[in-house]
C-alpha cells in the first residue's frame, strides 16, 4: 500500500537538451504517482534550457558547471528530500504507471531497488523490447510472479559483474541503500558502478518487470549509445574498469575479479586491434598490449585470436545481412 509519506526525488541531469527535456518533465509530472519532487541539475548547458524551466515553477531548478553526468546526480542527491530516488535522462520518458507499479514493488518486498524493461528506439526508427531478448536476464525470465522475477543477493552478484541490464531511466533505489553516491570518475556507466557497489557491500535484494513501462530514446549525444566501439571500449571497459577493479578489490571474490580482469584485457586486445588495423597506430596498439600482457602474458595471448575471430564473425553476419536486405 502507497503511502504519501514515500516521497520520490526524481533526479533529471541535463546538458543541452532543452529540445527534449520537457518531454521527460512532463512524462514525471503526467506520472499516477503523485508524490514526488522533481530536481533538474543543468550541467553547464549552453542553450535556452533555462529559459524552458520557466515554464515549470513547481520543478527546482540548480545549475552547475560542467562536469557530467555523476557529478549532476550528486548535486541533485544533496537536495534529495525522498525516501526513494529515481534518476531520469533528459532524453527518455516514463510512461504514466513506472512510479506507481515500481514504488509498489519496492516498498511492499522492502527491496533496495527495482528497475522496469523499456521501449528501445533505434538508428533506424523502429522500437524493439530491450530486456526480453537480453541474454544475462533469460534465466531468470520463467521466474515471473505477479508480473516480477525477484534476485538474490548471488543472483546479482554474477548478473551485475557480467552486465548492467538497467540503464539509469530504469531503475528507482531506496535512498538507504545508495552508499557513496555516483563515482565521478566513470566516464560511462556511473550508474552501474552505482549499483555494483550497493550489491557487494552486502545481502541486496532487487527486482525487475519485463513490462515496458518507459521510452528509451536515441541520439547523437548519448553518453553510451552515441559512442563509436572504440570509445566504449577505451572508457567503459578499460578506464573505468580500473577503477572498479581498485574501488571494489576488497569485497570482490576470487572468481569476480578474474571476471573483470578478463574482460579488460580483451578490451585491451580489442583496441589494440582497432589502433593497428583502422587508425594505423601501431605505436599505440602496442602500449595497449603492453598493458594487457603486464596483468597476465598467457591469457594476453588467448585473447588475440578470440579478438580476431569475433571481429572476422561480425563482418561474415554484416555482409550476410547486406546481401539479404
Amino acid at each position: 500500500m502507497i503511502k504519501p509519506s514515500n516521497l520520490v526525488t526524481v533526479i533529471i541531469a541535463t546538458y543541452n537538451r532543452a529540445d527534449k527535456l520537457p518531454d521527460a518533465i512532463e512524462s514525471v509530472l503526467n506520472q499516477t504517482y503523485q508524490f514526488v519532487q522533481i530536481l533538474v541539475i543543468d550541467d553547464g548547458s549552453t542553450d535556452n534550457t533555462v529559459e524552458i524551466l520557466k515554464k515549470y515553477p513547481s520543478i527546482e531548478y540548480h545549475y552547475k558547471e560542467n562536469g557530467g553526468q555523476a557529478s549532476a546526480r550528486n548535486v541533485g542527491f544533496k537536495y534529495a528530500k525522498g525516501s526513494i530516488i529515481a534518476t531520469l535522462d533528459s532524453d527518455d520518458i516514463w510512461y504514466p504507471d513506472f512510479l506507481t507499479r515500481s514504488v509498489e514493488k519496492l516498498e511492499s518486498e522492502n527491496l533496495d531497488f527495482v528497475f522496469t524493461n523499456w521501449d528501445q528506439q533505434t538508428i533506424d526508427g523502429k522500437v524493439i523490447d530491450f530486456l526480453m531478448n537480453d541474454d544475462a536476464l533469460i534465466p531468470y525470465n520463467n521466474r515471473v510472479k505477479n508480473d516480477w522475477i525477484n534476485l538474490e543477493s548471488d543472483e546479482l552478484r554474477a548478473l551485475y559483474i557480467d552486465t548492467c541490464p538497467a540503464p539509469s531511466s530504469s531503475v528507482i533505489m531506496r535512498k538507504s541503500s545508495i552508499i557513496s553516491g555516483w563515482d565521478e570518475r566513470i566516464h560511462i556507466g556511473d550508474d552501474w558502478c552505482l549499483y555494483l557497489e550497493t550489491i557487494l557491500s552486502k545481502e541486496a535484494r532487487v527486482a525487475y518487470t519485463l513490462d515496458r513501462l518507459w521510452l528509451k530514446r536515441l541520439d547523437e549525444i548519448n553518453v553510451y549509445d552515441g559512442r563509436k566501439r572504440s570509445e566504449i571500449l577505451e572508457f567503459l571497459y578499460i578506464a573505468d574498469l580500473e577503477i572498479k577493479i581498485e574501488k571494489f578489490k576488497d569485497v570482490l571474490r576470487k572468481n569476480e575479479l578474474r571476471i573483470f580482469q578478463k574482460r579488460y584485457m580483451l578490451s585491451l586486445v580489442e583496441l589494440a586491434k582497432h589502433n593497428l588495423l583502422r587508425e594505423f597506430e601501431f605505436a599505440h596498439a602496442i602500449k595497449l598490449l603492453r598493458r594487457s600482457f603486464k596483468l597476465d602474458i598467457a591469457y594476453t595471448f588467448r585473447a588475440m585470436p578470440i579478438i580476431f575471430m569475433k571481429s572476422f564473425r561480425t563482418k561474415i553476419l554484416d555482409k550476410l545481412k547486406t546481401n539479404r536486405s
